[in-house]
């Protein structure tokens, strides 16, 4: 509701899309019926606070104007001219006003309170898929239709005032709204200027430097096309994830801004319909005579182009040029996903045509397994001659097994003895499979069916095998890259993490080739260490290759590094062997890749002869649902999207279910709660970030969960079940940390967390004091510690046999 620009203490965390700002009102304080919850934000025209209906029982969002300025007659004219303004903006993509008071002197407006993180926030990890761009392009077109037809113009157009909803996107702050003549029916012609005096004066730039339109920047009057020129800087920014006009200073912004024309969209995103180009060329147009006149004018072009884009032929969608494919369907988890094979990684003309579909499909009663819960992600790995896909599975048990397709057979086969696979990658001459499973590295010969130890990989992401006979692989959550024979022996480290760089983990490694180079990627909570990384067996010094955050696991085939990012887009670029750089331009594959962030996993694999395979991030609506003790189906509470969700935890009077729903339009988990008898839903959280695992303290108070910190590690955070506090980790840094139990006595959560050199630990943290220590700690993998009700024992699992089994020790009431 506040513009970013007019906040004090910009750049620190965000709730909901406003900024924090210290407040006067604290919770509890009554406005009329509104109960005043908790801040959440502040700027230079008022005081935004998240508070409750107490006659409709609903949350909304309160701005007040701060009571020392509402008896300047000037400033009150202008807050109530923003309620006049929004009270006549009744649309689904426009922030709702519902209510205006006045109580001791102080304004206040109750508005809809919108929940999702703000356009800005998301540009944080880079650009927007096309279809995301079309999407919210359309959305804030038609918003703004709605507004300049109703007689307003925004003036401050820009990413932190459009946040992206569940719903889409909404757009916000019309606190520098001016009413201009409004448009008669049915009118295509521009907003004419107002004939009234405004009360901010003519000749005062009010708005965003970055945003503005040049007779903004001016000073002169203004009209719905400036609106137009500023959406026009939000679209290009959502294409190329960087503004269209910089400068080293708000006076260098608006000399570009004046005098510059912006780098094409086109040139710096290749794969960008040129239609949309286009559009937005004619949005940033100087002149605004030069622009589209209206808001329905840039809405009609956007559609055309959404429309275009959606009945493009295959090839056409995903390149200028293309690759043969062939199209596989694959069920993942409890949802539906598509796998691609794409065959023949060569450029051929761009009206080469898809050759076949069919489907792959594991053995009835199994699905696919993820690596990890935060997506349908499934392990998958297809052979290097490209005849061949492994993947893992499991029974409705849960039992995980290895299982091979012939892809040209019907059916996949099981592979016995392969419990507990995590993972597998292939030998080079396809006749074998490394495998992760039980705590160690083995080795398939697929032909007769004989399994080997190779080494211990307590807890494996990722290996690569040479035409050599040497195998590099990633031992462990948080270690660096291993080298060892193909037929066993003692692991030798082959890379070293860089703890200047605060590097914790090297993986997903794959070899090129010359079977000396390989690439890998790093992890690092330090945003500007994370990257895919080129090394050598002959201990040359690592060098990055892709410096980007936004990059996931790596690999190489056939002239090409593919690499795939975190919205999911998988990406080709040709590489030349000698020199052991990229070339040419990155062109797109894929979208919507089933991606793991946090382990920096992507669900695809490559052949050296370019058959590639893929699982999409989609999925069918997931519902919550009881289930009866003797395993019956009850009824239902409700759905929760078609992303998935990671854990899900009954409150202790049974009366409401947290869990941790994946969004895939925002790319992120957050803690939901849901009323078990109505199915009403309510988020607990709203960081741009992932938020998983929820834990509830016995009283039903407070929950115990695990978000996401930097490089992709949980840290460990405590929230009242109210939502009133704003989320702070008790316990960050150190390693990843996912908590499983909290005493009934509230003294203590119990929460597994991955070490260097012992896999995954079982600690215990104690709320009285702030501290926590290890409960169990050996070279064998301990998770999912939970309290007996009595408080005086723990239970957990453990896979020290090598088979995953569950343990009990006592729990004294120091911890220990």
């Amino acid at each position: 509701m506040i513009p970013d620009s007019l906040v004090a203490g910009q750049g620190k965390a965000q709730t909901s899309g406003y900024n924090t700002h210290h407040m006067a009102l604290g919770a509890g304080a009554k406005l009329g019926p509104y109960e005043i919850v908790s801040p959440l934000g502040a700027g230079g025209m008022g005081e935004v606070y998240r508070a409750r209906d107490t006659r409709l029982d609903r949350i909304v969002a309160i701005k007040l104007l701060p009571s020392h300025l509402s008896e300047d007659p000037m400033l009150r004219q202008r807050f109530e001219r923003e309620a006049k303004a929004i009270s006549r903006l009744n649309h689904p993509h426009i922030c709702v006003l519902h209510d205006v008071g006045s109580q001791e002197g102080t304004l206040f407006l109750v508005m809809e309170c919108v929940e999702g993180e703000t356009l800005a926030k998301r540009l944080e990890k880079g650009p927007l898929p096309v279809e995301h761009v079309l999407r919210y392009g359309i959305e804030i077109a038609d918003a703004l239709d709605k507004a300049h037809r109703s007689g307003i113009v925004h003036r401050d157009l820009k990413p932190g005032n459009i946040i992206l909803a569940s719903s889409g996107a909404k757009l916000l702050d019309f606190g520098l709204a001016k009413p201009v003549a409004p448009l008669a029916a049915g009118a295509t012609a521009m907003v004419l200027p107002s004939q009234t005096a405004p009360v901010t004066e003519r000749g005062v730039v009010v708005g965003t430097f970055q945003y503005m339109s040049p007779e903004q920047i001016e000073g002169r009057e203004v009209d719905a096309r400036s609106d137009i020129f500023s959406l026009g800087s939000v679209l290009y920014e959502m294409v190329t994830g960087g503004p269209a006009f910089t400068g080293k200073s708000p006076f260098s912004v608006a000399s570009a801004i004046l005098e510059k024309e912006p780098e094409p969209v086109s040139s710096l995103q290749p794969l960008t319909p040129r239609a949309l180009d286009h559009a937005i060329r004619v949005c940033l147009a100087k002149d605004p005579e030069d622009r589209w006149q209206a808001a329905r004018d840039l809405l009609i072009a956007l559609r055309w182009v959404a429309e275009a884009s959606a009945n493009a032929k295959p090839a056409r969608q995903i390149m200028r040029f293309s690759w043969r494919t062939w199209a596989v369907t694959a069920a993942v988890l409890l949802s539906i996903a598509a796998l691609a094979l794409w065959n023949g990684m060569h450029l051929r003309p761009a009206d080469s045509a898809l050759t076949g579909r069919f489907s792959v499909l594991p053995a009835s009663g199994t699905t696919f397994v993820s690596l990890q819960a935060t997506v349908a992600s499934p392990s998958i790995s297809v052979s290097p001659d490209g005849k061949q896909l492994a993947f893992v599975a499991a029974d409705v048990s849960g039992r995980r097994q290895l299982w091979i397709r012939n892809l040209d057979a019907l059916t996949p086969r099981v592979v016995a003895g392969t419990d507990d696979t995590i993972s597998a990658f292939w030998s080079p001459d396809s006749h074998s499979l490394a495998f992760f499973a039980e705590g160690k590295l083995k080795r398939l010969h697929v032909s007769s069916g004989a399994i080997q130890v190779l080494c211990d990989a307590p807890n494996g992401r990722g290996g690569s095998w040479s035409s050599n006979g040497t195998i590099i692989l990633a031992r462990n959550v948080g270690d660096r890259l291993y080298r060892v024979s193909a037929s066993g022996g003692t692991p030798v480290p082959v890379t070293e993490l860089d703890r200047a760089k605060d590097e914790w983990s090297h993986r997903y490694p794959i070899f090129l080739p010359d079977g000396r180079h390989f690439l890998y990627l790093a992890r690092s909570p330090n945003s500007a260490s994370n990257g895919i990384f080129i090394s050598s067996l002959d201990g040359e010094p690592p060098r990055r290759l892709l410096d980007s955050d936004d990059a996931l696991q790596p690999s190489y085939a056939s002239g090409y590094l593919l690499y795939a990012q975190r919205n999911g887009t998988l990406i080709a670029q040709e590489f030349d062997l000698k020199r052991l750089r990229r070339t040419g331009d990155p062109r797109l594959v894929a979208e919507r890749i089933a991606v793991s962030e946090g382990y920096g996993y992507a669900a695809y694999s490559v052949s050296s002869n370019g058959v590639l395979a893929y699982s999409n991030a989609t999925a069918p609506e997931t519902r919550l649902v009881w289930v009866k003790r003797d395993g019956h189906r009850g009824a239902q509470i409700g759905t929760l999207g078609s992303g998935g969700y990671a854990s899900v935890a009954l409150s202790p009077d049974g009366k409401r279910v947290a869990v941790d729903p994946f969004d895939l339009q925002l790319g992120t988990r957050d803690i939901v709660l849901v009323d078990t008898a109505t199915g009403e839903q309510r988020r607990l959280t709203f960081t741009p970030k992932n938020e998983f695992f929820p834990v509830w303290s016995h009283d039903g108070k407070e929950l115990a969960y695990a978000a996401e910190g930097g490089g992709g590690l949980p840290d460990l955070f405590i929230k009242p079940a109210s939502g009133a506090v704003e989320q702070q980790a008790v316990l960050a840094g150190g390693g990843a940390k996912f908590p499983t139990d909290w005493s009934r006595d509230g003294k203590y959560v119990l929460y597994h967390g991955a070490g260097a050199t012992t896999g995954w630990d079982v600690y215990v943290y104690s709320t009285a004091d702030k501290t926590t220590k290890p409960l169990i700690q050996t070279p064998a993998n301990e998770e999912q510690g939970q309290f007996s009700p009595d408080g005086h024992w723990v239970a957990y699992t453990s896979d020290e046999t090598g088979n995953l089994e569950v343990y009990v020790r006592a729990f004294s009431s120091g911890g220990g």
